[in-house]
């Protein structure tokens, strides 16, 4: 039987929030909130070690290696902008995600070009989905699933119609979860000859915002407020 979890938001000021997350059947709380520039370490442990456990069965390792910096990295831009969101249990981070008003689709900021930073229009500009990553030892407990609530509604908040993002293999069964259709697959060039397959995928929004669409939205400075999740 698959666990009902309950979500509170909690307001420790008026600059940040905190919402967690409970899991009942194993009995671990959670706690999704920004990230800031003291996560950075974490975040560069994390992400190698998510890549090489839960893209393995779709990448070799080679080109889990050779992506890892280029495609799957700490992008500082998101953490500056406010828009990357991390998971903790206890002192132990168990994922990150975040999304993005620029023009990059992926990767981490070193050696990004100028043009990659522009700022987007939302409203003629899609909003971007940016680097999803879950501690293995945090995988298929509905990290992943919190983060993208929190992204789409502020993409909603930020007046964005639509979203793009580009997919791993393992990542494309939770975006096609939450609507977003596959546009385009291809392949992105890697050191030493290697290809990296991807999918493109792309999601419209419906109306001003998703209060109708999203069942988890969390009205902004309401303490204590609580709603039932599904995983």
């Amino acid at each position: 039987m698959s666990a009902i979890g309950q979500i509170a938001l909690h307001v420790t000021d008026a600059d940040r929030a905190e919402a967690f997350y409970l899991d009942f059947a194993a009995g671990v709380t959670f706690a999704l909130r920004l990230a800031g520039e003291q996560d950075i370490p974490a975040l560069s442990a994390l992400i190698p070690l998510s890549v090489r456990s839960l893209q393995a069965a779709h990448y070799s390792t080679a080109q889990m290696d050779a992506a890892l910096g280029p495609v799957f990295g700490v992008d500082r831009e998101l953490i500056r902008d406010g828009t990357y969101f991390v998971v903790e249990h206890g002192r132990v981070l168990a994922g990150c995600g975040g999304w993005s008003r620029r023009r990059s689709l992926f990767g981490g900021d070193a050696g990004r070009a100028a043009a990659e930073a522009e700022l987007l229009d939302p409203v003629h500009d899609p909003a971007r989905i940016r680097a999803f990553f879950v501690h293995p030892d945090y995988a298929r407990r509905g990290i992943g699933r919190r983060i993208m609530h929190a992204c789409e509604q502020a993409i909603a908040d930020a007046q964005f119609r639509s979203i793009e993002l580009v997919a791993t293999l393992a990542g494309e069964p939770l975006y096609a979860a939450f609507s977003y259709d596959a546009v385009e697959r291809y392949e992105l060039p890697l050191a030493g000859g290697l290809m990296l397959p991807v999918v493109r995928m792309a999601k419209r929004l419906q109306g001003p915002g998703l209060d109708q669409a999203n069942p988890t939205r969390l009205p902004a400075g309401m303490s204590g407020f609580r709603r039932r999740l599904r995983p």
